[in-house]
This record gives C-alpha cells, structure tokens and sequence, in this order.
C-alpha cells in the first residue's frame, strides 16, 4: 500500500504570481480628533466620580488603542472612573485571566490606556426575553453608573440579520460573557439574528448604555467611518452602518477557486479563524455566499488564538504543525458555547504544507494542470496581495494588477510555505 507522501508525490503545484487587489480605500484622517468631538456632542451626561464601563472584544479592531486611549481620557475629562470590561462571550478559554491575557496580546493593559482591566466570568441576569431566554451581563457591568459599547460593525461569518457583528452583538453576547453567549446562541445560528435583537433590546432599556462607539473598516482593514450613537439611536443606525461595510467589503476576484490556501486563521481574524464570507464555506445553513471553493487547507492558527482554531473545521487539510499548536479543550468551549461543533472538526492532517497543497491539487477535480484556479492569501484580513495561478488570474472577475513574475510556490527545508514570511 503506498503511503500518502507518495500518493501526493506526482500532483505538482501551480506556479503563482504575486498580485494586487483593489478595494474601497477610504481612510478616517485623525480619527482621534473626529472620536473626541463625536463624543462631545453624542455621549449622555457623565457626572464626577461615576464609574464607566468600557466594552472591549477580541478583534483585532484598525486603531484599537488609540481609539480606547481617547474614549478613556474623554471619560475622565468629565471627572468619570472608566475602567475596561473584556467582553468577548467565551473567548479566552472563558476565564477571567484568559480574557485579561486577550487585550494583553493586543497591548492593551492599564499602563498602556490609562484604564484598569476589571475582568470577571460572573453575571448578572437583568431580564428573559419572550423566548425564555435569560438575559446576562457582565456583573462589573451592571454595577458600573455608565456603559459605553465600543466595537466593529461587519457582516457575520455565521448568520444574516438586521444586527450581525457590532454593537447590538457586543451587548447581546460579547457584554454576556460566557453564560449568556452561550444562551442567545442556545437557540442555534437560525435564531441568531432575533435573538441579539431580543436580548440587545433588554440591554439597551434596563442598562445604563451613554452611547456606543463604532467603527467601519475599507477593504484593507484600515478605519474608514467611526460612528458614536445615542443610546436610543442604535436600533435605527446600526443597519445603516452594517450595509455599508458591505459596501466596503472586501472579496478574492474569483468566483470559483480550485485550491484555496488560508496561510493563517486565528480569533483575533474572525469568530470563525477565517472570513467565511471570504472563503465561501460556512459551518452554518443561517448564512450563505462567497466564491465557490472546491478544495481548502489552512496552514497555521495565529499565537494571538492561543490554540482556539475555530473554523478549522472549514477546512479539507491542515499541516501536522498547525494540528500541534491546536489547544482542542479552548476550541471546544468556544464550540459549545456558539452551539456549532462543525468549526472545530479536525480536517485531514498531512506531514507539511506542501502535501496540504498537493492533497487540494490531487483532489480540486481539475484534469489539466494549466487549468487550476489557485489562490494564496495570508488571511482573510489582508486581501490586498494574493497569490494567484495562471489560471486564477485568466479567471479574475474585477480588476487585479500582476505585480510579479510567475514562480514555483516557495517552501523550506521542511516543505512549509514561506510566502509572507
């Protein structure tokens, strides 16, 4: 029987060329400036000594620190106490320690933003909505005079609704820590979208919200539009703000891929370790679209993750190495908590990642090797330069500029990629 290097050993891989993609670039100058004065006119009233909670998540936000450093300094220059809440549903491996070590990562610690870190995996149950779920939120939270949300709207990698990745989720799942992130998912992803707006909806009546604070990013995930809302504001405005980072999304220029090679995927990226709506697989029937990727293999899981490799299960090969960094008992609380165990099945393990793109080569269904449509990226965060094959740039559906000559994909004495290395 042959062993499996050998049964890849004939399938060689596509020569790429480095190329460039083109997206919405718009780019909020001094949005320091623009967050100080929104706040100014937006905030509700903060009175001396009140103590203000400030939300933060797990996403790698464009101008994260500096947009914290200013809603900080903006609290305390109206003789306010702020201080941060991670608010990040299960993430961390849902310890307080873990959440804390999660905006550590990020740099972001009292000494860096001026606000001290209170992180805590106990809650507060402020309400039921009319399904019988129990509405959580953070007990540090609850306690505090004022609330500011601060977070991403994006589209979700998992479901479609009025209200996906932004505000209303931050207080709907982020704010309720593991035990009500775990409960507005209970109901599975079908029931997502009504189940942040039920829950978002108590949170916003009974807590003490003085506005929120959120950002757009173009298509280079640079910060395109910050946006601070009334608290009465957010039910009507959010929508408006998630269609337009539709708008500024960004995609790969091909609408059928061959093989498909995620360089890294990772929590700081996406809830689901890679863009679902980039690669086009989902792990959900509640959301849909995206290119049609006939063969997958991701090849890493960021230090950031901390061994959760969410969305792996997305994938059809991943490297021995990769599976090595893997921590399964944090992937499985995440999984648990967001009720869909398909994101962290283990896909099929090869020995480097040169058999992972030979395995996607051998089996993307292609008879002539000219033919295959290959693309290389480094994460669905950074789509500006792809690698593509002959075949994938012939196939380019919006315009792309080859920035290079095509050239054999380059591997290490180990056979693993050292593009974007």
């Amino acid at each position: 029987m042959p062993t499996v290097s050998e049964m890849l050993r004939p399938y060689p891989i596509p020569p790429v060329a480095k190329t460039r993609q083109f997206f919405c670039d718009t780019v909020l100058s001094d949005p320091e400036a623009v967050l100080r004065q929104e706040l100014e006119t937006t905030c509700a009233p903060i009175r001396p000594g009140d103590r203000i909670a400030i939300t933060c998540g797990s996403r790698g936000i464009d101008q994260y620190m500096p947009l914290l450093r200013t809603i900080v300094d903006f609290v305390k220059s109206r003789g306010g106490a702020p201080f941060l809440v991670p608010s990040m549903g299960s993430h961390g491996g849902a310890t307080a320690e873990g959440q804390a070590e999660v905006l550590h990562r990020f740099g972001i610690t009292e000494a860096t933003v001026g606000a001290p870190v209170v992180s805590s995996m106990e809650v507060t149950q402020i309400g039921t909505t009319d399904r019988g779920l129990p509405v959580y939120i953070d007990k540090n939270a609850c306690a505090a005079d004022g609330i500011i949300l601060f977070n991403r709207v994006k589209p979700h990698t998992s479901f479609r609704g009025k209200y996906e990745s932004g505000l209303m989720k931050m207080l709907a799942i982020g704010l309720a820590k593991q035990k009500g992130a775990e409960m507005t998912h209970f109901l599975r992803y079908e029931n997502m979208a009504a189940n942040i707006a039920a829950v978002g909806a108590i949170g916003l009546a009974k807590l003490p919200i003085l506005c929120g604070v959120a950002t757009i990013e173009n298509g280079y995930s640079h910060l395109a539009e910050l946006h601070v809302l009334r608290r009465e504001e957010i039910l009507e405005k959010e929508p408006l703000l998630l269609q337009r980072a539709w708008e500024m999304m960004p995609r790969i220029a091909l609408d059928t891929i061959d093989v498909l090679i995620v360089c890294e995927i990772g929590k700081e990226i996406s809830g689901t370790g890679m863009d679902t709506n980039i690669v086009g697989r989902f792990h959900t029937r509640a959301a849909s679209g995206g290119p049609e990727t006939v063969k997958l293999g991701v090849l890493n899981v960021t230090e950031r993750s901390e061994g959760n490799a969410n969305g792996m299960g997305l994938a059809d090969f991943m490297p021995r190495h990769m599976y090595d960094q893997v921590d399964l008992e944090t992937c499985y609380v995440n999984t648990l908590t967001s009720t869909e165990p398909s994101s962290t099945r283990i896909p099929m393990i090869l020995a480097n990642d040169k058999e992972v793109f030979q395995a996607c080569v051998k089996l993307c269904g292609q008879v002539n090797h000219d033919d295959i449509r290959m693309v290389i990226i480094r994460s669905t965060k950074y789509l500006d330069e792809v690698y593509l094959s002959p075949a994938a740039v012939k196939a380019a559906v919006m315009p792309i500029e080859v920035t290079e000559d095509f050239r054999p994909v380059p591997f290490d004495e180990d056979d693993n990629l050292t593009l974007f290395k």
